[in-house]
């Protein structure tokens, strides 16, 4: 006779987590015994995000993804903000643990978009910018849940936000926190998915960044984050790298600025 059929632990054991409990460390919960792998990209919220865990998780790992990007130089980078984070801020040199860099070429292979192809950079007619690539985040997530459960690691961070984004339907904080659950369901682990910049635009994220590491932090960025959609690296503004008129580079402008006329 054959057995039951398997079914999945009751939800109660995994909760969706509300917005408070996402942000739980920031209200100065210890999680110095805790460990965490941050989604890493070499931009400028993943590095804030880099810095955030960093300051509150005693070992932080890091995992990037090639997935044929247009904007490829941003791999190079993650290793340059990683190797100045080390040098610049001895405290956080010891919980900087390893790096993974993970191939999902298939993404790209299935992907019409501007960040994946040469093609222009425009709205859509779904109403989204050209460069949403469909299910790019909730990609990346699943990927580093797999790696994190390989590792032992229960917590998750991304720079997701739905304050000053794009738009894309899988950086809003529903989508990231169902997520959760199906995934805590699917590994039938307690996982928890952390995103510190969910509901902070791009001037609190430059104030967050002078926050946690002072100008020496805020410099770092400027200097060696990438977030233009067309990898101009050779193109400097106040601000950082980048074209100046991708949706990338304008948030990041905008934020900038917005910031610095509150400290005048």
């Amino acid at each position: 006779m054959a057995g039951a059929p398997w079914r999945p632990p009751a939800p109660a054991l995994y909760p969706r987590l509300t917005e408070t409990q996402s942000r739980r460390t920031a209200d100065g919960e210890n999680t110095m015994n805790e460990s965490c792998l941050v989604l890493f990209s070499g931009g400028q919220d993943s590095t804030v995000c880099l810095a955030w865990a960093l300051d509150r998780y005693a070992r932080v790992e890091t995992v990037g993804f090639a997935y044929g990007q247009r904007h490829a130089v941003e791999l190079t980078q993650r290793g340059v903000v990683r190797d100045a984070l080390a040098a610049r801020f001895p405290a956080w040199r010891d919980r900087l643990g390893e790096d993974h860099l993970l191939d999902l070429p298939t993404l790209a292979a299935i992907s019409d978009t501007a960040l994946t192809r040469e093609s222009a950079i425009e709205m859509t007619a779904a109403g989204l910018p050209s460069t949403f690539v469909p299910g790019r985040n909730l990609l990346f997530f699943t990927y580093a849940a797999a790696l994190a459960y390989r590792r032992g690691i229960r917590v998750l961070v991304g720079g997701m936000c739905e304050t000053d984004y794009s738009g894309y339907p899988d950086c809003r904080n529903d989508t990231i926190q169902t997520l959760a659950r199906a995934l805590s369901l699917g590994m039938a682990v307690d996982l928890t998915i952390e995103t510190p910049l969910m509901y902070r635009d791009k001037a609190a994220t430059w104030a967050m960044t002078q926050d946690l590491g002072g100008t020496a932090l805020v410099d770092l960025v400027v200097a060696e984050t990438h977030s233009c959609y067309l990898g101009d690296r050779a193109t400097r503004w106040a601000w950082g790298a980048g074209c100046g008129s991708c949706p990338a580079c304008e948030l990041r402008a905008k934020g900038w600025e917005r910031w610095q006329s509150t400290k005048s």
